[in-house]
């Protein structure tokens, strides 16, 4: 994106907060992360490029109405929403990865020692690859889900292992499989000394960034060999339409009770969250997957697209 762009994104952002949202400079400041100074001066900007009417005359100004509306509906204390202008869905995710960089690097920007939770998936780990360099080695990333695949083979979209390499951070892997062969085997993983260890530690979670995934034909989980096609069609028959960690809801963001379900070894979420948990997740197949994550209560963050965002308020 040119920076001229990312000039007049961020002035509208700014002149947003100050003008609809009524927020002080101080506040604009904090939120988008500059000194005062320049969340003044991006204001002056938006003002000098004819943006401040009745409304903020910006494409971008419809994505901040939106996020604010979807943080007041569930209770969100962070809200990212990208615009979509007739894009595809790779296009949908690049732009969905660049702005969930921007969040987890606020995060992971902070110089305190923190304990960050994470999930796995394509999406998320899209959106660890546009992260940029950060020397955090005071940082220890924790893994919510089983580090091992259905082959053996380690887990391809763990996102932990990523994150590490990008901050110097620790890494702990969750060692188990994400689906224990039957529930006698997965009580069996889950007791082990060292899962109890990461399980220990992700309960000390500063922050936790999580995928959110769509249950049905061709899902992320029957694509990567997790379950089979007829496990898909049973987690379908028991309602199930999203999934977070591999632990399947329904519509209404209730988990699901069901044999492949119980088989499943990831950390458990919290809802409503015990700390802040941030979900990622956009496109037209994850809309009903973002809808019942809202209103299971289980994220207090998201980084969605515009048209998620709109029928999630109309849900």
């Amino acid at each position: 994106m040119p920076r001229s762009t990312e000039k007049l994104d961020l002035a509208t952002r700014a002149a947003w907060l100050y003008y609809v949202a009524g927020n002080t400079q101080n506040e604009i400041a904090e939120k988008l992360q500059v000194s005062r100074p320049v969340a003044q001066r991006l204001v002056a900007f938006a003002v000098e490029k004819n943006l401040i009417r009745v409304r903020v005359d910006h494409r971008l100004a419809d994505c901040l109405s939106l996020a604010e509306q979807l943080s007041r509906r569930y209770d969100l204390t962070m809200c990212e929403v990208v615009p979509v202008d007739g894009d595809s869905a790779d296009e949908i995710d690049r732009k969905l990865a660049v702005a969930g960089a921007q969040v987890m690097e606020r995060y992971l920007a902070d110089e305190k020692p923190m304990v960050v939770a994470v999930s796995s998936g394509r999406t998320l780990k899209a959106v660890v690859d546009q992260v940029g360099q950060l020397d955090r080695p005071q940082h220890r990333l924790v893994s919510m889900v089983g580090a091992i695949a259905q082959d053996g083979s380690s887990n391809r979209y763990d996102v932990a292992m990523h994150l590490s390499e990008k901050t110097g951070g620790k890494h702990f892997l969750l060692p188990a499989p994400l689906m224990a062969d039957n529930e006698n085997e997965r009580a069996q993983w889950c007791n082990h000394r060292l899962y109890r260890i990461v399980e220990s530690l992700s309960k000390e979670a500063d922050v936790a960034f999580v995928g959110i995934g769509n249950i049905g034909p061709n899902c992320p989980l029957h694509e990567d060999g997790f379950i089979t096609s007829a496990e898909v069609k049973e987690l379908m028959q028991k309602g199930a339409v999203a999934e977070m960690l591999g632990l399947p809801m329904d519509a209404s963001g209730a988990s699901v009770n069901s044999p492949t379900g119980r088989r499943v070894t990831s950390l458990h979420l919290d809802s409503p969250p015990k700390r802040p948990t941030i979900g990622f997740a956009g496109g037209e197949r994850k809309r009903a997957s973002v809808i019942a994550a809202l209103k299971g209560g289980w994220l207090s963050g998201l980084v969605t697209d515009e048209l998620c965002a709109r029928a999630a308020l109309t849900a």
